[in-house]
């Protein structure tokens, strides 16, 4: 069963190529969705997969890439709203 997170990251998480680490993840686990820095410096994700699949890139990114320094994510769990057909970086 398909499962959505909407995720808010805050911390040292944006110029630290976070968004690429979050794409990267998300593909290598088949989830889709998108990723963007908002201006007050957070990161925003939605996320769409198996709980199981969604729950490890939870954990990745938690951890973030070697330059950033993820504070918090705070994570809204719901069905799905929107078909996504990939994982994209929103600009």
């Amino acid at each position: 069963m398909i499962e959505e997170i909407e995720c808010l990251v805050t911390g040292r998480v944006q110029l630290v190529m976070y968004r690429d680490f979050a794409l990267r993840h998300a593909r290598r686990f088949g989830i889709v969705g998108t990723v963007e820095n908002l201006l007050d410096g957070s990161v925003h994700i939605i996320a769409q997969g198996t709980r199981e699949k969604l729950e490890l890139l939870l954990k990745d990114l938690k951890r973030g890439p070697i330059l950033a320094n993820v504070k918090d994510i705070v994570v809204v769990w719901r069905k799905p709203t929107t078909a996504y057909e990939g994982f994209s970086i929103v600009y």
